[in-house]
């Protein structure tokens, strides 16, 4: 499939002085996952509401199939389905009532949403918690129940268009497994969907293209391979630092991106130097100028640091960590585990 979804050219919006979106560019074609990644604060969510029609761009244009979003906003909403970065609204709603009447706005009959919200609850791992009410202030249902509901409720009928602003917020691991194999599912059914996050793990895992934000501004985008860039350095070689230190010198082989993150040293070297390098950063461990070293497959996550990191003019510091190690940050979520 080749037809365009979602086609967004040269989009920007101001906040007075601050510049949200610099001139960003993407689409999105049926039956494709394309992800939108970048730091918190990179624009991603000020994209997503001009999508959406709740900003107005000061410059370019929105797309949704053949609808222009800027001067139609209501009618290209219809053709989409939003998945908010915020908690859904579901005080007083059990999960069963939520996804059904989701299912009845977008057209459904009682029927077909009764079964979509069960066909869903039991592919995310919710069904215990189907018939159990949300109560004010978090209570009665835990923030990945309610992160999982919304996600039915916005995929519960078909859409040509689903945007998902960080689905997997307060989501255990192996219910996040469990969503993005929902989320391949949609757009192997033909759906497109633009996937928005700021985990380069996850990113990597489920889309068929990526856009990287920073600062606004669309640093890098391709199919992970593409970014990655594994045609160039197919490996990445790692020396973990002694307190204090600033790294070793030149490296003896050819070197494709060098990045200093924390106290780590990111080499990306091809393939044919593996021995050349793991025989210099033993030497550089023997000598005790390096705590140790790992050697690897590329990864998204280097290509990433390095276009963050040249766009911000200085090293990027934080690793995006594995989201299957990652513990749920809601302590209810506990329950959704032990299920």
């Amino acid at each position: 499939m080749d037809r365009a979804v979602l086609q967004v050219d040269g989009v920007t919006r101001r906040f007075g002085e601050v510049v949200a979106n610099d001139d960003v560019s993407l689409r999105v074609r049926a039956g494709q996952v394309v992800g939108l990644l970048g730091h918190n604060g990179a624009g991603k969510t000020t994209l997503v509401s001009q999508v959406v029609g709740l900003l107005r761009p000061d410059a370019g244009s929105i797309h949704v199939g053949d609808v222009d979003a800027v001067a139609q906003p209501a009618a290209a909403r219809r053709g989409v389905a939003l998945q908010a970065q915020g908690q859904a609204p579901l005080d007083g709603l059990t999960p069963r009532t939520a996804i059904e009447l989701s299912g009845r706005v977008r057209g459904l009959s009682a029927r077909e949403a009764r079964r979509a919200a069960l066909d869903l609850a039991e592919v995310l791992g919710i069904t215990p918690w189907l018939d159990r009410r949300a109560l004010p202030d978090g209570a009665g249902l835990s923030g990945g129940v309610r992160r999982l509901t919304a996600f039915a409720m916005a995929v519960v009928a078909p859409t040509p268009l689903v945007v998902l602003d960080e689905p997997t917020n307060d989501v255990d691991a192996a219910r996040r497994r469990a969503l993005w194999g929902a989320v391949r599912d949609l757009a192997d059914r033909g759906a497109g969907v633009l996937l928005v996050t700021h985990n380069v793990v996850e990113a990597e895992r489920v889309v068929d293209e990526l856009v990287v934000l920073d600062r606004g501004r669309v640093v890098g985008a391709g199919t992970p391979a593409e970014l990655r860039g594994t045609e160039d350095a197919g490996l990445r070689l790692e020396l973990h630092l002694l307190p204090g230190d600033d790294g070793p010198g030149p490296a003896p082989m050819p070197v494709a991106r060098r990045l200093r993150t924390g106290r780590r040293v990111l080499l990306g070297i091809a393939s044919h130097d593996a021995a050349a390098a793991v025989s210099w950063a033993a030497h550089l461990r023997d000598q005790g100028a390096v705590e140790g070293y790992a050697l690897g497959p590329a990864t998204l996550e280097d290509t990433y640091l390095a276009l963050t990191a040249s766009t911000a003019g200085a090293p990027t510091t934080d690793r995006i960590a594995d989201p299957t190690d990652a513990p749920s940050t809601d302590p209810k979520d506990e329950e959704l585990t032990r299920a």
